[in-house]
């Protein structure tokens, strides 16, 4: 196992060996393209976590003495493409004791390890940014290109919900690859959530799923604790909703790209959100 900072998410204390949840933190964002801060993300989601109840009413579960354990934060390279190895490592040593990777980012390169480590046949991400850059900055594994990396892979399908943001070629790559599906906050308020929801489930039932949520597919008008800041996103509701969905499918899990500059909403609702996956993936 990696070296670890150790550092624990609210009512994650359970022994490894007994838990069927393991948390871990990458407090990286060295690849940041705009506001830099990331790297403080994992621990500010912790701090946030230790305000909520640990009875789940919409779940109808309390959280204590639940099987989750919090490794801590990997204690991280410099080079993205050397922290996305650590995290495939990571990964996949859990994975291969058969258990449930959640990921805390950090800025998004860093899921490519996760998605590296797990194989999935489908990769569903809620994102501001189509991610699909060749390359960003010098690096392949910037940020901005997480999907492709992700498709280079082999992942087969790719969906991006609450995209609204990127440019004239990666809509163009959009249009020509078949394995990539967008939904804007447009097309959803058109066609409403659940219809969305309907359709990437009946596309992705039976194969195996990664999902990542990162922070700024929700408008930064709600939630302005954002290293690349979109208006006319999502709410955090609609997140809630795809965790809901996909959440006890899912074979791997990541909440990345959360900024704590503002006054802590951003990694409020982050930590909710991932209270809330625990609660489901234990209600299951």
């Amino acid at each position: 196992m990696e070296n670890f900072f150790h550092t624990i998410f609210a009512d994650a204390s359970y022994p490894y060996e007994d838990s069927d949840i393991i948390i871990f933190g990458v407090p990286y964002d060295g690849t940041t393209s705009y506001k830099a801060g990331t790297r403080d993300a994992p621990d500010a989601i912790r701090s946030l976590s230790y305000n909520s109840e640990t009875y789940l009413p919409r779940i109808d579960l309390d959280l204590s003495g639940l099987p989750v354990c919090d490794l801590g934060n990997l204690e991280i390279d410099c080079l993205p493409d050397l922290v996305i190895d650590q995290v495939e490592r990571t990964v996949r040593e859990i994975a291969g004791d058969g258990k449930f990777p959640l990921m805390i980012g950090g800025e998004h390169s860093v899921t490519v390890g996760a998605v590296r480590a797990l194989s999935p046949e489908c990769y569903i991400v809620c994102d501001a940014h189509l991610d699909l850059r060749e390359e960003f900055g010098g690096s392949i594994y910037n940020h901005a290109c997480v999907a492709k990396r992700v498709l280079d892979l082999g992942v087969g399908e790719v969906f991006i919900i609450g995209t609204r943001s990127g440019t004239f070629e990666e809509y163009g790559l959009v249009r020509s690859d078949s394995r990539i599906s967008t939904y804007s906050p447009e097309d959803i308020a058109a066609r409403g959530l659940d219809a969305v929801l309907d359709e990437i489930q009946e596309k992705t039932s039976g194969k195996r799923t990664y999902l990542s949520i990162d922070a700024d597919a929700i408008d930064c008008c709600l939630t302005p604790g954002l290293g690349t800041p979109e208006p006319f996103g999502l709410r955090p509701e609609d997140i809630r909703a795809v965790v809901d969905r996909f959440g006890t499918v899912c074979c791997g899990f990541d909440y990345v790209e959360v900024c704590p500059i503002d006054n802590g909403q951003t990694a409020a609702v982050a930590a909710k959100i991932i209270r809330e996956l625990i609660g489901l993936k234990n209600k299951k």
